[in-house]
């Protein structure tokens, strides 16, 4: 255990006496109207910290660290973004063309975006063009949810940039009918390995 003695300083000024400049004594003292006190404090007891305790602590710490929800605000990571590029749900086709509009709400659960990505889209691709209604709702049709689906394949999956896109589309008039088709390979091949899968 581990004793400490603590001093303490008071300068006081007396302000009963005028201030008047002095010369110094020979013997360097201090003028009349200042004064200094020292005072001797009790003595303080310090305990050493035990390191069990600080273990405790620290495990606490950490604990809190794993259960603190992290914030959805802000971008994604691009790990989870590629995470979540492979588990858009749009219908199939048959289903899809059932309605004629689909809301903007609809569109982004499909593609798990947010609706300010689905508006900024619309605003850099003319292919997408959804219609809206005198409030200022959109309604995508089945149509401009198969070019979201072609511009999302060329954005997330391909990783183009919106400006490589645009020239993409621009200078392959049927980019569309390729994607069809390489989405219609993938559900062979997925029905195939299922197949084997059984087998």
């Amino acid at each position: 255990m581990k004793t400490l003695s603590q001093i303490a300083f008071d300068f006081a000024v007396d302000t009963a006496q005028p201030l008047q400049p002095t010369a110094p004594a020979a013997n360097d003292e201090l003028p009349v109207n200042v004064g200094v006190r020292i005072k001797a404090l009790k003595p303080s007891t310090v305990e050493p910290v035990k390191e069990v305790e600080v273990a405790v602590k620290l495990a606490k710490v950490k604990e809190q660290a794993k259960n603190k929800i992290k914030s959805t605000r802000g971008r994604k990571s691009i790990k989870q973004t590629e995470a979540e590029a492979d588990l858009i749900n749009i219908p199939e086709d048959e289903e899809l063309f059932k309605k004629q509009y689909y809301s903007i709400g609809e569109v982004a659960e499909m593609f798990r975006v947010n609706h300010s990505l689905l508006r900024y889209w619309e605003n850099e691709f003319d292919v997408i063009q959804p219609r809206k209604n005198r409030k200022g709702d959109r309604h995508f049709r089945p149509v401009d949810i198969k070019n979201l689906h072609l511009i999302y394949h060329l954005l997330r999956q391909r990783k183009y940039t919106i400006e490589g896109a645009k020239d993409f589309l621009k200078k392959n008039k049927k980019a569309e009918e390729r994607f069809m088709a390489i989405q219609k390979l993938q559900q062979v091949k997925g029905f195939l390995l299922e197949l084997k899968a059984n087998l």
